[in-house]
C-alpha cells in the first residue's frame, strides 16, 4: 500500500509538471506570435501595428543605449522620429535567435537579436531583452532594452 501511495504521488507530480510545461509551451508560442506580428507590421511600415505588441501604458519602459523612454506614446514618438522622420527609413526588420524563459505563468523574459536591412545596404543590428506580461488581452512587452551598432 505504501508503494502504491508513493507511485501515485510520483504520477501526480509528473502530471502537474506536464501541465506546467504545456502552459509554458502555449505561452512561448503566444509570445513568438506577438514578436512575429511586430516584425510583419514593421516590414509593412506600420509603426502603430508594431507598437501593438507593447503594453499601452505610461508605465512601459524602453532602454536604448543611454536613453530611457517611459510610456507607450514616448516609445512610439521615438520610433517615428528615428525611423519615419525626414531622411530616415524603417528598412526590413528580422528578429533572430529568440530565447524565451518563462518567469511564471504570467511573465516571461525574452532575449534575441534584431537585424535591419536598409535600402542603402547598411545593416544596423543589435541585441535586445524584453520582459513580457500576460494581460487579459494577451501577452505584451512591458520593458524593452535594445542595444545596437
Amino acid at each position: 500500500m505504501r508503494d502504491f501511495i508513493l507511485l501515485m504521488g510520483v504520477v501526480a507530480g509528473l502530471e502537474i509538471s506536464g501541465v506546467a510545461q504545456d502552459g509554458g509551451d502555449a505561452a512561448r508560442a503566444a509570445i513568438r506570435k506577438v514578436i512575429a506580428e511586430q516584425e510583419a507590421a514593421w516590414n509593412g511600415q506600420d509603426l502603430e501595428g508594431f507598437m501593438a505588441g507593447y503594453w499601452n501604458s505610461a508605465e512601459l519602459t524602453f532602454f536604448s543605449g543611454a536613453h530611457e523612454s517611459k510610456g507607450w506614446q514616448a516609445a512610439l514618438d521615438r520610433y517615428r522620429k528615428n525611423y519615419q522622420g525626414a531622411g530616415h527609413e524603417m528598412g526590413k526588420l528580422e528578429f533572430v535567435n529568440l530565447h524565451i524563459e518563462m518567469l511564471g505563468p504570467e511573465a516571461a523574459f525574452v532575449r534575441g537579436e534584431f537585424h535591419l536591412t536598409m535600402s542603402d545596404g547598411k545593416t544596423p543590428h543589435g541585441l535586445f531583452t524584453l520582459v513580457f506580461r500576460k494581460f487579459p488581452e494577451g501577452w505584451k512587452i512591458v520593458h524593452d532594452h535594445s542595444a545596437g551598432e
